[in-house]
């Protein structure tokens, strides 16, 4: 594990868990979802098993869960309608602002990969008054993570160059992200939003943080 993050020439991050703690949006849009389509209360979520995968992955669960997998794609696409429908924000995490704003007057590129939707990203970063101006969510990718695709393809469309990936940090706080972020050669960083400091350098982390906050802390002294 490495004492000290490089300065970044580029920052990725993932969403859920890093920017905003939305799980209360997500999993209130499965119940409503899964009650409207099944007709019974849902099952608690999966988070052992299933925290940070793609929705269609997580419908699968709940509609096997509801008798029927074959409905899974409705219930993935009435969920996202329901999420886009909340009012609440999701909750900013410590450090968001502080760390957008250091990459912005720095010009350091940065943005979000997530495997949520790329409309609720967007829809929540306006909500919450992030600035961020770059958000792809799972839609814009041909594979989900743990599948390095989706930060690959934002590092593409931030326009940062393979060699200088050792110096691109990546903020991920599931172990389906930080298996994704180490699988890119980029510098995986862990934060304890859900998972514990072992469980994340075991999956690839090469450093953990609290929070953004700490991380934004380290990168200003550097």
């Amino acid at each position: 594990m490495m004492n000290k993050i490089p300065f970044p020439k580029a920052v990725l991050f993932d969403f859920d868990g890093v920017i905003v703690d939305s799980f209360k949006c997500h999993y209130g849009a499965w119940k409503t979802a899964f009650k409207e389509i099944f007709n019974k209360d849902i099952c608690p979520f999966p988070e052992a098993t299933h925290a940070g995968k793609a929705p269609y992955k997580i419908a699968e669960y709940f509609a096997e869960f509801g008798g029927d997998v074959s409905k899974a794609p409705a219930l993935n696409k009435l969920k996202q309608a329901h999420l886009l429908k909340t009012t609440t924000p999701p909750e900013l995490l410590p450090g968001v602002h502080e760390l957008q704003d250091f990459l912005s007057e720095n010009n350091i590129p940065h943005g979000i990969a997530s495997n949520a939707y790329t409309a609720f990203v967007e829809n929540s970063v306006k909500q919450t008054g992030a600035k961020f101006t770059i958000c792809m969510g799972v839609d814009q990718f041909a594979e989900p993570k743990p599948s390095p695709v989706p930060y690959l393809t934002l590092a593409t469309h931030l326009g940062i160059k393979e060699e200088d990936f050792k110096e691109v940090l990546i903020f991920e706080d599931s172990l389906t992200g930080i298996q994704a972020a180490a699988a890119t050669g980029m510098v995986a960083v862990g934060l304890l939003t859900q998972y514990s400091e072992e469980e994340l350098l075991a999956n690839g982390a090469v450093k953990v943080f609290p929070t953004l906050l700490e991380a934004y802390q380290e990168i200003v002294s550097l």
